[in-house]
């Protein structure tokens, strides 16, 4: 996959010490893509994952950065492009989640969910662009969650909700605007995966959660030959849940 990609250099996945960022930048490592592993705080489990990622062939470091601080969000991108020798693929998969009575909701959640989801996400890809614009075009994936575009009411869950709706709306703005560039920026959405934290079976029309191999999988399709020519979409990984 990687002499399929444009550009030059490696992937960077924020947040990709654990979780889905884990499985994510393996999946990326597996198909012969160097890779910089970011972490905020779990420094020990982000160097397993490099060392994982290196016994797949390919080059891969450690990233330390806060990604809702901008200035930490940029360092970070470069930190990756230097490392890499370029960045062709960025991956924005930090984001916090909350939920609980709106009427408790306070303004520093409120304030967190938007940085840790859409903040960062802008700052990483303002950062990322101009060098995959240089570099000839990239890909770029960003995080979502199964039903973001229903613009439904969830009072529980409705910081979260804004921002990654905002997300989406950003990356299709993105999208539109980079597109003569040689690069694509799209939407990646869970549902219920094997790992989250809450499993309502009962609403997912398959019956069953989905596994972190089928979420990688629409991150290959982004970055595929057969994706050259998407942007702009939003793929939701879910099951038939929200349906």
């Amino acid at each position: 996959m990687k002499g399929s990609l444009p550009g030059r250099g490696g992937a960077l996945v924020t947040g990709s010490a654990k979780g889905i960022g884990r499985a994510l930048v393996l999946a990326l490592a597996a198909d012969g893509i160097d890779v910089a592993v970011h972490y905020r705080s779990s420094a020990r489990a982000a160097e397993q994952v490099v060392a994982r990622a290196q016994a797949l062939g390919v080059r891969a470091v450690a990233l330390r950065a806060d990604v809702t601080v901008e200035r930490s969000a940029h360092d970070l991108v470069d930190a990756a492009a230097a490392a890499l020798g370029g960045l062709r693929v960025l991956v924005n998969n930090v984001g916090d989640y909350h939920k609980g009575p709106l009427a408790e909701l306070d303004s520093g959640t409120w304030h967190h969910m938007l940085a840790s989801n859409l903040n960062a996400t802008f700052y990483t890809c303002q950062r990322g662009v101009p060098i995959m614009r240089a570099a000839g075009g990239g890909r770029i994936v960003n995080l979502g969650y199964a039903g973001a575009e229903l613009l439904k009411a969830r009072p529980a869950v409705v910081a979260y909700q804004v921002a990654k709706t905002g997300v989406i709306l950003y990356t299709k703005a993105l999208a539109r605007s980079e597109a003569a560039n040689g690069i694509t920026a799209n939407v990646l959405s869970p549902g219920v995966m094997d790992n989250s934290v809450t499993k309502p079976l009962d609403e997912i029309p398959m019956g069953r959660t989905g596994s972190l191999d089928e979420l990688a999988a629409g991150l290959r399709f982004f970055l595929s030959p057969e994706g050259r020519y998407v942007t702009g979409t939003h793929l939701e990984v879910a099951g038939g849940w929200n349906l």
